[in-house]
């Protein structure tokens, strides 16, 4: 097994005193590799919590260019950035982080057709992008390879998350809880969004990952949390496979 060096003892200090963390458990954060698909509003938290825990490589997958409009929420970037890839704005915040982390930086839309390359050798898949054909290519592909994934959504003042277990045969699918349509017309850009809404799902959609990469803690499996700022109200609500969902009907549920 590796050691930590004296600056990591350090850096990841506050982690390891931790029971359920330790140093063995640091080192499970170090030798992990998670894909962040959006870099935007939640995978800006997403991003950040992810680089400070120490996971070792983080792949970024996200097209889009930094805007002003997204400064008012995507906390990893700056008036510096402006025009610049969200990936190499995200790439440099997370240099900055921590030197730790290898990014594997990817300026594309995934689809169907780059999304084995693009997630191939990755122990975990967070997905907070706005574009629902790419959730449901990725729901796809990590049912079929095993790949524990975490989803998120924020819109106005109010946020959901949940997690899924492909580890376990039986588990429900991104479908399941979020059937396939034509309508992806209601967006952040379309209706707006509070900065801290998608600053608190984006955290706890980190938290999902370190939880399930150590083992610990109860993850989001077949259910949903949903949160309203407004009334600072959290529901919880279990669901289960769909037998009428496609995409689970493919894994013989």
């Amino acid at each position: 097994m590796e050691l930590l060096s004296d600056d990591q003892l350090l850096r990841y200090a506050r982690n390891i005193l931790l029971t359920q963390v330790d140093v063995d458990g640091q080192q499970r954060l170090l030798n992990s590799h998670v894909a962040v698909i959006g870099a935007g509003g939640l995978g800006s938290p997403v991003l950040q919590y992810l680089a400070a825990a120490g996971i070792g490589m983080i792949t970024i997958v996200d097209d889009d260019v930094v805007e002003e409009s997204n400064l008012q929420r995507q906390v990893i970037h700056n008036l510096s950035q402006l025009g610049k890839s969200k990936v190499a704005s995200a790439a440099e915040f997370i240099k900055q982080l921590n030197s730790d982390v290898t990014v594997n930086g990817q300026s594309v839309r995934l689809d169907a057709t780059n999304v084995s390359a693009l997630l191939a050798s990755v122990d975990i898949v967070v997905v907070g992008t706005d574009n629902f054909s790419s959730r449901y290519v990725v729901n796809d592909y990590c049912a079929s390879h095993k790949i524990p994934l975490i989803t998120g959504a924020a819109i106005g003042t109010s946020g959901q998350l949940t997690s899924f277990n492909f580890k376990q045969a039986s588990s429900p699918c991104f479908q399941c809880v979020y059937p396939q349509s034509d309508d992806e017309s209601l967006t952040c850009a379309t209706a707006g969004v509070l900065g801290p809404v998608v600053g608190t799902v984006g955290s706890l959609m980190a938290m999902e990952v370190i939880k399930i990469i150590l083992g610990i803690g109860k993850p989001l499996f077949s259910r949903l949390m949903i949160w309203d700022a407004m009334a600072m109200e959290w529901q919880t609500f279990n669901y289960q496979a769909s037998r009428q969902c496609p995409s689970c009907s493919k894994r013989k549920l």
